[in-house]
């Protein structure tokens, strides 16, 4: 998959010649000293590389065609040091196709009153410069992140951050095969979509597959490496006793570590960074995968049960958007609820497919039947989610536009212990409560399915938004049914002439 360390991200400094020749080594040694220190203190996840100060139309332009060319260029950080008449601009920033990223800041933090001159003012001029940049994004209605604030504050880093974060999610999705192991659950809708539409607009491809295409792979297992990785189950999990050496279903988790080995070849081989099964269309797996499906998200792999194509990829990105930050990320499914005095709750959980990166204690490893499928019983990890803010996140085909719902929620320890439910689980209460949060996410026609993570909050989703051009729907701590339904209704009609160039 992605090898994030290659990725970096530009910083392109504005001006102009009026100023002469003296101010512009000054504006070009600032700019160097900003992008060493900001290295120096890793306030972005890759790289950020200075560029040359830009000064003319043809400077600009060029800029903006080498980072489309540079394919380990994830974006941009502009900022305007001095006045940078915005007209220069426009031949760049039409053809620009990375992620934009405009800087608001100045070099000095403070004003130095008893020193202060016109020389001072004609060097520092953000303040102005950046609103005439400004200007010329927003009449030419590019999207793109502001940020605000001087740039050694650690604020503006942890801006910096999140953003390149998702410019690098973004990039992911550019150059995402998303594997399709059968088709879609039967006459499930929310789950199928446009997947022409989706590779125009976020870039990641989707393509069909047969069970037989990993089955090859499968059969191809050897005995060394199928023991390899058996002790990797018994050291890294707490295996129930039937399935240790010489237990009574020892045979089913040889199968699944099998299946685990098989997939993860044909991932490897087809350069598949996500990937989608049914158990309506297993063909000749033996069991539906679980462990291996769980592991293989733990990973960074991408997944979404049933067919759902559109999870796995937004998974598959927003994990390397969360690489190296504390909290998991899983596909999860809104499964049932708990109205009580005391609160409502929603149980999240799958059938088996939820990623152990959101644990809060080692999982256990056991094999249970499964009532569906018709298959052999499957190996599975089970344990509870820990406590701790999440998100919920939905991207949905509306038929005429992608939309991309968010839920803030909290997730709590279940009250009660599940001796029965033999499933990876999270319980979690919605903000700004169950009744007002369901409603509102049925009436965005938010799916079951969605990506659940501990490790991002809404404000990624926002600047992904912003990224890929789609609809955004926040659910949290504030929103009124009446005013969410306003918000559809505007919606509508912002979309429908965004969408004609009105």
């Amino acid at each position: 998959m992605t090898a994030i360390s290659k990725k970096n991200i530009w910083f392109v400094t504005g001006s102009q010649h009026l100023y002469g020749t003296e101010t512009l080594k000054q504006v070009d040694s600032h700019t160097e000293t900003m992008v060493k220190e900001l290295n120096a203190n890793k306030a972005t996840i890759v790289p950020i590389v200075k560029q040359k100060v830009v000064t003319t139309p043809d400077e600009i332009a060029q800029v903006c065609t080498a980072a489309n060319a540079d394919e380990n260029c994830i974006g941009i950080i502009a900022w305007m040091h001095t006045f940078s008449p915005a007209k220069m601009w426009i031949r760049g920033l039409s053809i620009l196709q990375k992620p934009l990223c405009h800087l608001h800041t100045q070099f000095n933090a403070t004003i130095p009153w008893g020193e202060i001159d016109m020389d001072f003012m004609n060097l520092n001029q953000s303040a102005h410069g950046d609103r005439e940049f400004g200007f010329i994004l927003s009449r030419m209605r590019k999207k793109r992140k502001v940020i605000v604030g001087h740039w050694q504050n650690p604020a503006v880093a942890r801006q910096l951050d999140a953003w390149t974060r998702v410019a690098l999610g973004w990039a992911e999705l550019q150059q995402l095969k998303v594997a399709r192991i059968g088709d879609n659950m039967r006459e499930v809708a929310v789950t199928e979509g446009d997947k022409v539409q989706a590779q125009i607009q976020f870039g990641f491809a989707v393509n069909g597959f047969g069970t037989t295409d990993v089955v090859k792979h499968i059969d191809a297992v050897t005995d060394q490496d199928l023991n390899a990785l058996l002790e990797v189950y018994e050291t890294g999990y707490q295996l129930a006793g039937t399935l240790l050496k010489n237990g009574s279903q020892r045979s089913s988790l040889v199968e699944a570590a099998r299946i685990e080995l098989g997939l993860r070849s044909f991932l490897s081989e087809g350069g598949f960074g996500a990937f989608t099964n049914t158990f309506e269309n297993l063909g000749l797996f033996r069991q539906l995968p679980g462990i291996a499906t769980q592991r293989l998200m733990a990973d960074g792999y991408g997944f979404g049960a049933e067919g759902d194509w559109k999870t796995a990829a937004m998974l598959r990105a927003m994990k390397v958007m969360a690489t190296g930050l504390e909290g998991g990320t899983s596909f999860m499914e809104d499964y049932t609820y708990h109205f009580s005095t005391q609160g409502s709750w929603v149980l999240g959980a799958h059938m088996l497919e939820i990623c152990p990166s959101i644990a809060h204690k080692k999982p256990s490893c056991e094999v249970h039947p499964l009532g569906i499928g018709g298959k052999e019983d499957p190996v599975r990890l089970v344990f509870d989610g820990r406590p701790g803010p999440a998100i919920n996140v939905s991207l949905v085909d509306m038929g005429t536009r992608f939309r991309l719902i968010v839920n803030e929620v909290e997730s709590i320890l279940p009250q009660n212990e599940l001796p029965k439910l033999p499933v990876a689980r999270v319980l979690w209460d919605a903000r700004p409560n169950l009744e007002i949060a369901a409603a509102a996410w049925i009436l965005a026609g938010g799916a079951h399915h969605t990506v659940y993570t501990q490790a991002l909050d809404a404000s990624f989703m926002e600047d992904f938004a912003d990224i890929a051009g789609v609809e955004l729907l926040v659910i949290d701590e504030t929103t009124r049914i009446r005013d969410f339904k306003d918000r559809l209704n505007a919606n509508e009609a912002y979309f429908h002439l965004f969408q004609h160039g009105l």
